[in-house]
């Protein structure tokens, strides 16, 4: 499957932001039929980092959200400096 299919777009809003420094883990919209593997595989595939867990949540309004954590060795900002988001 086509990662990019997988992840829609990454969140950029302050409590994303700050996730994303306290604990170095990115806020990510993926596909509904997503599983936390196949997340995994993606954002090693799209990002070119070691992901060290994946949560995921669904949100009222249908949108699944996953918060993967990155390892230690590559910095959560950087990505999203790449990306242009903060």
């Amino acid at each position: 499957m086509d990662p990019y299919k997988i992840i829609k777009y990454p969140l950029s809003t302050e409590k994303a932001v700050r996730e994303m420094e306290a604990e170095n883990c990115l806020i990510l919209v993926v596909d509904k039929s997503a599983n936390k593997s196949s997340i995994k595989w993606a954002a090693q595939k799209i990002f070119g980092v070691k992901v060290v867990n994946v949560r995921t949540l669904t949100t009222m309004k249908g949108v699944k959200k996953a918060f993967v954590k990155l390892s230690e060795e590559t910095p959560a900002a950087d990505i999203t400096a790449k990306l242009g988001i903060v």
